[in-house]
């Protein structure tokens, strides 16, 4: 089952750089499509690798998606990962990837001879660096799911029903209960760990105080922008090891348009 969601977030990686941002080798990239994450992608085929680790010595970002030089041992490869705020210097560990060779990027307008498609840092360092205190997912930072949009969302209904400020502030009676919240997808990270991992946000809480950003993990896979209700077990101070650590997270969630 992990190598499964391993798969298949690799899959989703590869197929929408590649049908958003490029070409393989010498065939035109297809026009997205809103459900282009569950199709299996035709034009490419590529090479599976072995995990990655080095320091940054070259990174940029384009069109959702990051873009880095790892150097190791006189080596340099070339790494795109979902758009993760990364530094020059930085040390990094990836998992394994796909390896593509003559992958143009068309928002770059830069040819890569060969480069490793794959999902964010593993490594505890990365891990402690790409989360917050409060829950950011894996490979992003809290700041990521800011947004200067006026989000508001209606709170949903029923007596196990609240909005992400109040599973915030009243996370120690919820502890592994059942809740509801309903809000806006901000971001979603697909297939880390067997689940994938959604932020939510409804419009209340404070972005200084960390509670207005909800992590939910869940099976479903909604699009960013999308309204949702989110029905799961909620935990808090929930430690996955690694530097993985959430104040508050909401588990095992199903998810409703």
């Amino acid at each position: 089952m992990r190598k499964f969601s391993i798969l298949f977030a690799l899959n989703v990686t590869v197929l929408t750089i590649v049908s958003i941002h490029g070409t393989y080798a010498g065939k035109p990239a297809k026009a997205p499509q809103a459900d282009v994450y569950m199709k299996p992608s035709q034009d490419a085929s590529p090479q599976e690798t072995s995990s990655l680790s080095g320091k940054i010595v070259e990174t940029m970002n384009s069109g959702g998606y990051t873009y880095l030089c790892i150097e190791k041992d006189g080596k340099k490869t070339w790494v795109a990962i979902p758009e993760t705020k990364m530094s020059v210097g930085e040390n990094i560990s990836l998992p394994p990837g796909y390896e593509m060779v003559n992958f143009t990027s068309k928002t770059l307008n830069r040819t890569f001879e060969k480069i490793v498609f794959t999902t964010g840092p593993t490594s505890a360092h990365g891990a402690s660096d790409k989360m917050s205190a409060h829950g950011g997912s894996m490979g992003s930072k809290s700041a990521d799911t800011s947004t200067t949009e006026n989000i508001k969302v209606e709170k949903a209904s029923g007596s196990n029903a609240y909005t992400v400020a109040e599973i915030f502030g009243k996370k120690s009676e919820l502890d592994k209960k059942s809740v509801v919240v309903s809000g806006k997808v901000v971001k979603v990270s697909a297939g880390i760990m067997g689940k994938n991992w959604l932020h939510l946000q409804d419009g209340s809480g404070d972005a200084k105080d960390g509670n207005n950003d909800l992590v939910v993990t869940t099976q479903d896979i909604p699009k960013v922008g999308d309204i949702v209700t989110a029905t799961g077990t909620l935990y808090k101070d929930k430690d996955f090891g690694s530097g993985y650590k959430y104040d508050v997270i909401i588990e095992e969630a199903t998810i409703k348009k």
